[in-house]
């Protein structure tokens, strides 16, 4: 584990500017890109501490942790805001943000209309100017309703320096949603000059063409021991008021390629909290369909993949996975056996992590946000559990059925 230090920051090398991830599709806290093979977010101890002493069954299914890295807010010449990382001491060859990376030259252009217009706009607004929706609700109420059908109008953002276009490409804006968010707290809660620690950890869609996303909050409870009364009586209301309660488990984001259409459908969190139990699988349905057909060959190595965690959970005594999430992951560039060859021969695929030898079908299952997550042994607990997490594990036994359920109905 490499850990650099605020010291570092006086370092005359070259940094690394970090991306909005364009794949994040649920959470608050932003996630940020730092090379193809890392994402990095604002550290929490308590989150820190999970990874370090990882058990060692749990590891394949949660990110590999990088150790953690110096940010800071940089401003430029034009006014434009980004956060800055000082590299990896063993990698001095640092990752060099692309002028074509789609995420940079989007954020730069919101960054754009916003300063050009006098003032800051917020980003739903430059989603709403940009998008090809004809909204009525306001733009605040564009950013948070349910459903975006983002075909990539930012091409024209993407041309290179010989006017050439490039590859057409869709983004889920949840992330830019984040991104903006958290540059606002870092611009008004601390000084310009405030150095902020972040934790490195696998970017685990990098290996994915079209990588469909869905984010589930697991168990039954999702506020942490250290909570307020105020903000614990809001996180159980939550829970009352959606599958958490009866299914142990709710959608926090989704985002599922359509091959019709050539671009992502998303769904987001204030959908997921609204859903009926028949209307969570449903949403399972969606997520497997990629605007054509039912990704059926999905649906086997999603649950083999499910029940392995489960069996992991089980043997997990005294862990509480509160707020946590597990990302179900697939590719929406279907890997086809007899369809590796051709003029425009696709790579061979990859085994899924968890799925048997031979397999062509490329899915995962991965654990993530573990900032109020505690255990027997971790640092200033409050209260200590016996058993596995029943909360994690009603969740998990109920979404197993229902895709078993979806299963055997087609």
């Amino acid at each position: 584990m490499v850990v650099q230090n605020s010291a570092d920051a006086g370092d005359a090398g070259v940094r690394v500017q970090l991306e909005p991830f364009l794949h994040q599709v649920g959470g608050h806290l932003s996630v940020m890109k730092y090379d193809e093979d890392t994402v990095c977010k604002p550290l929490v101890s308590r989150e820190q501490r999970f990874y370090e002493s990882l058990p060692l069954a749990m590891k394949q299914f949660t990110p590999q942790y990088k150790g953690t890295i110096t940010v800071h807010l940089q401003k430029d010449s034009l006014g434009h805001l980004s956060l800055v990382a000082i590299p990896l001491k063993e990698n001095q060859e640092p990752f060099k943000v692309s002028t074509e990376s789609a995420a940079v030259a989007i954020w730069q252009t919101l960054q754009q209309t916003t300063t050009s217009s006098g003032g800051t706009r917020p980003l739903s607004q430059w989603q709403h100017a940009q998008l090809t929706h004809s909204l009525k609700e306001s733009p605040a109420t564009a950013l948070l309703r349910s459903e975006f059908h983002l075909s990539t109008h930012v091409t024209s953002l993407l041309e290179d320096a010989n006017g050439n276009q490039a590859e057409r490409r869709s983004f889920n804006p949840w992330g830019l949603h984040c991104h903006q968010a958290h540059l606002t707290r870092l611009c008004t809660e601390y000084p310009e000059n405030k150095r902020h620690r972040f934790l490195l950890l696998e970017n685990v869609v990098s290996q994915y063409k079209h990588p469909c996303i869905l984010d589930l909050k697991m168990g039954t409870r999702q506020h942490g021991d250290d909570a307020s009364e105020e903000k614990k009586a809001r996180h159980m209301m939550k829970c009352a008021q959606s599958t958490s309660a009866c299914l142990g488990v709710r959608i926090c984001g989704m985002q599922v390629y359509q091959t019709d259409k050539k671009h992502f459908l998303c769904k987001d969190k204030y959908y997921g909290r609204k859903l009926s139990v028949e209307g969570f699988r449903q949403a399972l349905y969606q997520f497997l369909h990629n605007g054509t057909c039912l990704r059926t060959e999905l649906l086997e190595p999603i649950q083999r993949q499910l029940r392995a965690l489960l069996s992991v959970i089980r043997s997990q005594s005294s862990y509480r996975f509160y707020s946590s999430s597990l990302l179900i992951i697939y590719d929406g560039q279907e890997q086809l056996e007899g369809n590796l060859g051709g003029p425009h021969p696709r790579e061979a695929p990859q085994i899924a992590h968890g799925s048997s030898p031979g397999s062509l079908t490329k899915v995962d299952i991965r654990m993530i946000d573990f900032a109020h997550t505690t255990y027997r042994g971790s640092w200033n607990e409050h209260t200590t559990y016996d058993g596995p997490d029943p909360g994690y594990i009603f969740g998990l036994e109920n979404l197993i059925q229902i895709l078993r359920d979806i299963q055997e109905g087609e």
